[in-house]
């Protein structure tokens, strides 16, 4: 059929508009598989982040038991498409130290000894650490110590272990011996001119004690095997002497090569 020539470019245009509606179809079809696409990938990406996010929090859960008997709750904001953001989101608590910084060593002045009456190889000491009122402490120094002697004599005693009942009597510290065997034992001395509440430091470990050494870390029974008499008769830990600042080093009278306990 022949066509006026207004009417074909009518129809030109009807075609133009035509191909453009598919391809605006096939484009919004696409967009609608690419979007359902997506959100499958994002609830993965969502069922991935909130395994991560609990076994992050399972790891700082155990963590926090052991730590300080606390527990952290580790929140979510973050879009899920960000998985990088999520993953700054979520921290850990930084392991704690373990070395002799965190043992509150002080010089102590034992103002008396007694044997424990429920125990032949304990005794019972009360020390002054430069606080208001001294220390009882329950000792297991065995039966060749001369008691009397202790008295007035200086010591290094351990102050922040969990005071405990020991056959009864409760022990507010320990103090620290230098022993070759269990017949072979004495007191660790502070050095000349020591005065009770110095404190005993690292010069290698710097930092500040804890208040309370948490039982259930066992921080004392961990760092026991590393703490030595040298072959010079200085304590030390892995190496670096037990020192009062400005005074000196911590030594054993007349031991060497022995342990510490």
């Amino acid at each position: 059929m022949k066509l006026d020539p207004e009417d074909g470019e009518q129809i030109l245009d009807y075609f133009k508009t035509q191909a453009l509606l598919t391809r605006e179809k096939a484009l919004l079809q696409a967009s609608v598989r690419e979007q359902k696409k997506l959100l499958v990938e994002n609830a993965k990406l969502k069922t991935d982040i909130e395994q991560l996010k609990f076994q992050l929090q399972e790891k700082q859960r155990r963590q926090s038991k052991r730590n300080r008997k606390y527990s952290t709750t580790v929140s979510l904001s973050l879009p899920y498409h960000t998985a990088c953001q999520i993953i700054d989101a979520l921290s850990l608590e930084p392991a704690p130290r373990v070395d002799a910084s965190r043992l509150d060593l002080r010089v102590g002045r034992i103002l008396s000894a007694r044997r424990h009456p429920l125990s032949e190889s304990m005794s019972i000491q009360e020390v002054d650490v430069g606080e208001n009122a001294p220390r009882t402490v329950v000792s297991k120094l065995g039966t060749k110590i001369q008691l009397e002697e202790l008295q007035g004599s200086l010591a290094v005693l351990l102050c922040n272990l969990k005071a405990c009942k020991l056959k009864g009597v409760v022990s507010q510290g320990r103090i620290l011996c230098c022993a070759s065997s269990d017949d072979c034992l004495e007191l660790l001395a502070p050095p000349t001119g020591s005065a009770p509440g110095d404190r005993v430091t690292f010069l290698n470990y710097p930092g500040e004690p804890d208040r309370e050494l948490p039982s259930k870390q066992r921080i004392w029974e961990r760092l026991h095997a590393d703490l030595q008499v040298d072959n010079k008769g200085v304590a030390n830990y892995k190496g670096c002497g037990f020192e009062v600042k400005g005074k000196g080093l911590c030594r054993a009278p007349s031991l060497t090569n022995c342990t510490i306990r």
